[in-house]
């Protein structure tokens, strides 16, 4: 909206209405907006959730302060949804495809979970949303970003093609295609010709090569989506933790855009340059502002908890970006927290069910999952001895931050791993 505002108003010469044409001024002013409205407006949206009572039931899983939190208002995630979306309304080019799809994904996935914390919370069903209905969501909107990502005239990249050494001030130089193409390609991390093209895979099938080539794509866009969603929403179990490392992961897509979407940038790193991906360093900028805003009142104690409104819609986010600027495949290390998460439950549920068919018994690799409260509960009989430690219980709040730190060292892999090559 002030983009169009100041854009017309530059043309008419009016003094400093230039700044909004430059991303990084935009992005400043749409951190600030996120986090202000999230930290202002923010008490005013939990004493109304207090007012409806929208409170929290907890299971007795007898983890240390855990009945503590009982009550505590929940569905906080609209907090963090409407200080994305008010600043990228107001300060973000509308008609780009990118942030077209951002704010779809966000608006998609936040209906998504508010609609299994509403059955939650104001039908009094613990279950929610029935599974299928969440996984369907889901692939609906992985399949609008694959499809889009296809069909649209805007989402297009410049491939990178050559790259020469100058030995006589030993720079590397970038050469680019000469025009921007639809692709399947997506950056590969470690290897030194970083572009893997979906289509090679389908070599043998000649002129079909391409199309079966953006079916893969779309499947794996579908595939990203649905997981990292659902990753966000189980390691949304401690206060702060999913809210924090999404902000860590936020700030680490806004790096890889900024990048993306600068043709000298890209050329220095020798990726693919992803022509309009900028404006999405405006979305993480509000996304980032907003998640840290949150930690405000979702920080241990927590005043609020985000719930599925919030975390289903983080982690579809975070995978949308990633796939929109060709990075999905960097996921695994980006949200590894989030990986790590998912498979201490996959690992769990498949041990005692094996257990269980073989001695009868059923036992248990961790002592529980997900993988954050097997650090949180005190050692028992019940697991196997290898997998007691630690022994005692380590406090919520440094386990949250301890997954912080690790969350930044592998958003700092993830970086550096397009110069490991």
């Amino acid at each position: 909206m002030f983009y169009y505002l100041f854009n017309y108003l530059d043309q008419l010469n009016f003094p400093g209405a230039g700044m909004f044409n430059y991303i990084s001024f935009r992005a400043g002013v749409a951190f600030l907006l996120a986090l202000l409205f999230s930290t202002l407006f923010g008490r005013k949206i939990i004493n109304k959730l207090q007012e409806l009572q929208i409170g929290e039931t907890i299971r007795d899983l007898d983890l240390e302060g855990q009945m503590s939190k009982k009550g505590t208002p929940t569905m906080g995630g609209v907090i963090i949804l409407m200080s994305i979306l008010i600043p990228c309304l107001l300060v973000g080019v509308l008609d780009n495809i990118y942030m077209i799809l951002m704010l779809i994904t966000t608006v998609w996935l936040g209906l998504v979970g508010f609609a299994d914390d509403y059955i939650k919370v104001f039908r009094k069903n613990k279950d929610g949303l029935q599974g299928k209905f969440k996984i369907i969501g889901q692939i609906g909107i992985g399949l609008i970003v694959g499809v889009t990502l296809y069909a649209s005239p805007e989402a297009v990249i410049v491939q990178n093609i050559d790259k020469t050494v100058d030995d006589s001030n030993h720079t590397e130089v970038v050469t680019y295609s000469s025009r921007s193409e639809k692709s399947t390609q997506t950056t590969i991390p470690f290897f030194k010709n970083n572009n893997l093209d979906y289509a090679d895979a389908f070599s043998w099938a000649g002129k079909y090569k391409q199309p079966l080539g953006w079916l893969l794509f779309v499947i794996v866009v579908i595939f990203v989506v649905t997981a990292v969603s659902n990753g966000a929403n189980l390691t949304d179990g401690l206060d702060g933790l999913a809210t924090g490392s999404s902000a860590i992961q936020g700030a680490t897509l806004g790096i890889l855009a900024y990048v993306s979407g600068n043709v000298n940038y890209a050329g220095y790193l020798n990726i693919m340059y992803i022509p309009g991906s900028g404006e999405l360093v405006v979305f993480a900028a509000a996304f980032m502002g907003a998640t840290i805003g949150f930690l405000w009142y979702n920080s241990y104690p927590a005043q609020v908890f985000m719930g599925d409104t919030g975390s289903l819609a983080l982690g579809g986010i975070i995978a949308v970006f990633a796939i929109a600027i060709h990075k999905e495949l960097l996921i695994p290390i980006l949200s590894g927290i989030f990986l790590v998460e998912s498979l201490s439950v996959i690992i769990q549920t498949f041990y005692f069910k094996m257990t269980k068919r073989k001695t009868g018994t059923g036992r248990r690799i961790f002592k529980m999952a997900p993988l954050h409260h097997h650090f949180q509960k005190p050692g028992n009989a019940g697991i196997d001895a290898r997998w007691q430690k630690p022994l005692q219980a380590i406090p919520e709040s440094k386990i949250t931050v301890r997954f912080w730190i690790v969350g930044l060292i592998l958003a700092a892999i993830t970086i550096i791993t397009l110069k490991i090559r």
